[in-house]
């Protein structure tokens, strides 16, 4: 299957079968990826939620073939959505999984009488800093030294959704 557009993204829960590729993805979209372990244990939470952007192709429906393109990993807690990790495969980035994935956290976190939707983010991620402007968080602080592994900042970043 090529990179191409994508014309038709599906949403569905990971399941642990779906690691391995899912894997891949997070070692090809972060310098410091989750480990195995960490993302299975996600599984099993029962405040945790794990979507899946795919994307299907085939020319009949027993010949379709589902593309993982991207996740997200969220915590619903009381009366907040923390976004813990967003990823999309890079041969499809800027093609709206993202931006898919994080309104599906929102739109389940709002049906499920969240208030609030946080985030942490490295400064330096500018392209995920731009997607999450555009979907209305803004910064409201900052956590020093908080990425252990190369002593980078996260960007604490907050949006409401009583608003919307």
């Amino acid at each position: 299957m090529s990179a191409r557009a994508l014309h038709e993204v599906h949403l569905r829960p990971m399941r642990v079968l779906d690691l391995d590729e899912v894997m891949r993805i997070e070692s090809s979209a972060h310098r410091h990826p989750w480990s195995f372990e960490l993302m299975r244990r996600e599984l099993e939470h029962d405040w945790s939620r794990a979507v899946l952007a795919v994307e299907r192709a085939g020319l009949a429906p027993l010949d379709l073939v589902e593309r993982i393109v991207g996740y997200i990993v969220f915590w619903l807690v009381h009366d907040e959505l923390h976004v813990l990790n967003v990823a999309t495969d890079p041969a499809f980035r800027r093609r709206g999984a993202g931006r898919t994935l994080m309104l599906e956290a929102e739109a389940h976190g709002h049906r499920h009488g969240a208030r609030l939707s946080t985030l942490e983010v490295r400064r330096s991620n500018t392209a995920a800093l731009k997607l999450y402007g555009s979907l209305g968080y803004r910064e409201v602080g900052v956590r020093r030294r908080y990425y252990q592994e190369d002593g980078e900042d996260a960007l604490i970043m907050l949006k409401d959704l009583a608003v919307e």
